[in-house]
């Protein structure tokens, strides 16, 4: 068998993340297509005292994806298993793409997801184990709306996990990084297909922040970017319709002018940094500062074209927290005259009881991203930006996004997560040997006591 299980592992395989900040070249690479696939590979990787990553599509812009061992990628494990239009579950394999299910599987079945994320290139296992979110005052991040979920532990064991079946692992196995083992299967709750209407208009930051409750509460999908350098934002409104699809493209504006002449000029600002703030302005006012109305399928209104590569982080806090730490950041961008780049994005959830999500405990959360573009793969200086927005987010108890670069280790986590240590107890019990834990979960989670203890 290990033969016939080496085979189907290529060597010599390159992984590098979307935004091209970081890359690897595990030892073999694998590509399975069955859950037997899956097993035997586990008990190969055991055999060989080989450590296992396995990868969703390579969207989170850190290192959570990289290994030197064996890598699994699940892009070939990812049919629909099946669909209850009655009671709008969706049950699919763990590599299947949210974008597929958006564009072919739920339209067909007349359902949606109840929110998304800016992307929908993720994977079914990729989405809801690094706590992906959308924006929406009484929407959870996507974890929330997993009803089940099968996991293939470092033994080659299948738990199904659910509210009622292994009922104590389902807050864990919810958001788990990857680190609890192979996530097979997982089953969402939907409901019935629905168009949003979104509406966009200018405001100045401090209005915002002032009425802040009021905007967030004020529409079923609120979110708005700040744009550095200025005093303004974007603000973005949406609430289901019964209205039919009703959009407008400006090749012009948006194509031509807001992606390829941007990117020109952001490329050129690298040389010159003295150019973002004017750029910065320049932008709002060509292409933000005007108020539109659009109706289109839920999908395509919660998903948002990132552009082009970008350096990316991003944290959560509690909502009430939004305003001082907003405040914080645009004086630090303007007393440093540091080149920020646009947009700052701000989102809101509410919060949960999965262990490991970052709204975990908080009735009210504020997620608050940041962003420095690669443009033409330029790379910009970041650094001091990185750390001044982290410090200004840890001093107000704010927590990192799992799939975003972070500078946290399991003493900074135990004292973030009312239940880390329990969910540290039950990847230990699940995973005795570390097989799924790569640089990264070491740096979060340390080594396994258990494996300390048999050295």
């Amino acid at each position: 068998m290990a033969s016939d299980v080496r085979s189907l592992g290529k060597p010599g395989f390159k992984f590098t993340n979307w935004a091209t900040t970081y890359s690897c070249h595990p030892e073999l690479y694998f590509e399975p297509e069955t859950t037997e696939e899956i097993s035997q590979i586990l008990a190969f990787a055991q055999k060989k005292g080989k450590k296992v990553k396995v990868i969703g599509n390579g969207h989170s812009p850190s290192d959570l994806a990289c290994t030197t061992d064996y890598m699994i990628s699940l892009k070939r494990y990812n049919h629909v298993i099946k669909i209850d239009k009655e009671r709008g579950l969706v049950n699919v394999q763990g590599g299947c793409l949210i974008k597929d299910l958006n564009e072919k599987i739920l339209p067909a079945n007349g359902l949606a997801f109840s929110v998304q994320g800016t992307v929908s290139e993720l994977t079914a296992a990729g989405v809801i184990s690094t706590g992906t979110h959308g924006t929406g005052a009484d929407m959870g991040i996507i974890s929330s709306s997993v009803v089940e979920l099968d996991l293939m532990t470092a033994s080659g064991e299948i738990l199904t996990i659910s509210k009622d079946q292994n009922a104590d692992l389902f807050p864990a196995a919810a958001v788990s990084l990857g680190s609890l083992g192979v996530i097979l299967h997982v089953t969402f709750q939907c409901e019935p297909a629905f168009n949003l209407e979104q509406k966009q208009f200018p405001d100045k930051l401090d209005n915002v922040l002032k009425n802040l409750d009021k905007y967030v509460t004020g529409s079923e999908h609120f979110r708005f970017f700040y744009f550095p350098h200025t005093e303004d934002t974007l603000c973005f409104s949406a609430n289901r319709t019964k209205k039919e699809k009703n959009l407008s493209f400006s090749w012009f504006w948006e194509s031509l002018v807001g992606y390829h002449i941007f990117q020109a000029l952001y490329w050129l600002s690298t040389f010159m940094s003295f150019l973002v703030p004017v750029l910065n302005r320049l932008f709002y006012n060509l292409l933000y500062a005007h108020k539109k109305e659009k109706v289109d399928r839920c999908d395509r209104i919660f998903n948002f074209n990132c552009l082009f590569k970008q350096y990316v982080t991003e944290w959560s806090i509690p909502r009430d927290k939004t305003a001082p730490v907003l405040t914080e950041i645009k004086d630090w961008i303007l007393k440093n005259k540091f080149p920020a780049h646009f947009p700052i994005e701000v989102r809101f959830v509410k919060g949960d009881g999965i262990y490991l999500s970052p709204a975990y405990g908080w009735n009210d959360t504020c997620y608050i991203n940041i962003i420095m573009y690669t443009p033409f793969n330029k790379i910009v200086p970041r650094e001091k930006y990185w750390e001044a927005f982290e410090k200004v987010m840890s001093d107000y108890g704010g927590r990192p996004h799992w799939a975003k670069d972070h500078k946290y280790g399991r003493e900074e986590f135990t004292k973030l997560y009312p239940q880390f240590e329990t969910f540290c107890k039950i990847r230990e019990r699940l995973d005795p040997n570390g097989m799924f834990l790569n640089s990264n979960l070491e740096r979060v989670f340390g080594k396994n006591t258990m494996s300390k203890m048999n050295v």
